[in-house]
């Protein structure tokens, strides 16, 4: 290795190594009742996202969709998934690798996570759902004012 090459920083890296479903859930409580019921169903989604260090530079990022609708205060049915996936990040600055973990992260399991939730509620015989678009940064910003806010010490 020459002194140049010595001398010139490691190139960033943000990659991923695999994605993967960690655990699939759906229920149908009401079931066959409710699939006599009449109504529009209201829909909660609810989205969490987690990270652990799996070894230097190797993160575990699993974000969790919980899908619950309901006809006439009836659950019609429940669907949780998390996707998961491992991800490569070195060589990027620390104050760097939070956001990575965040929104980076999130962004690319989304899609995946959106078809495991749409294939079980069709499997489970209703109609398909497609869940919209995420912004996983706006949704870090007012994570990170809300800590601010608080006055606590901000958590990836």
């Amino acid at each position: 290795m020459s002194e140049q090459e010595a001398q010139q920083p490691a190139m960033p890296v943000f990659g991923l190594e695999k994605i993967y479903v960690k655990d699939l859930s759906l229920e149908v409580p009401n079931a066959p009742q409710i699939f006599l019921e009449q109504g529009t169903p209201s829909i909660d989604i609810q989205l969490q996202n987690q990270t652990n260090g799996v070894e230097a530079g190797i993160f575990d990022c699993v974000l969790t969709v919980t899908v619950t609708a309901k006809v006439n205060d009836k659950t019609a049915y429940l669907v949780e998934v998390h996707q998961a996936g491992i991800f490569r990040i070195q060589n990027i600055p620390e104050e760097a690798i939070e956001p990575a973990l965040a929104v980076g992260c999130p962004n690319i399991l989304f899609p995946y996570a959106r078809e495991a939730v749409s294939d079980a509620i069709m499997r489970a015989g209703f109609p398909p759902m497609l869940l919209q678009p995420v912004n996983f940064e706006a949704m870090y910003m007012q994570s990170k004012q809300q800590q601010l806010q608080a006055g606590g010490e901000a958590q990836p």
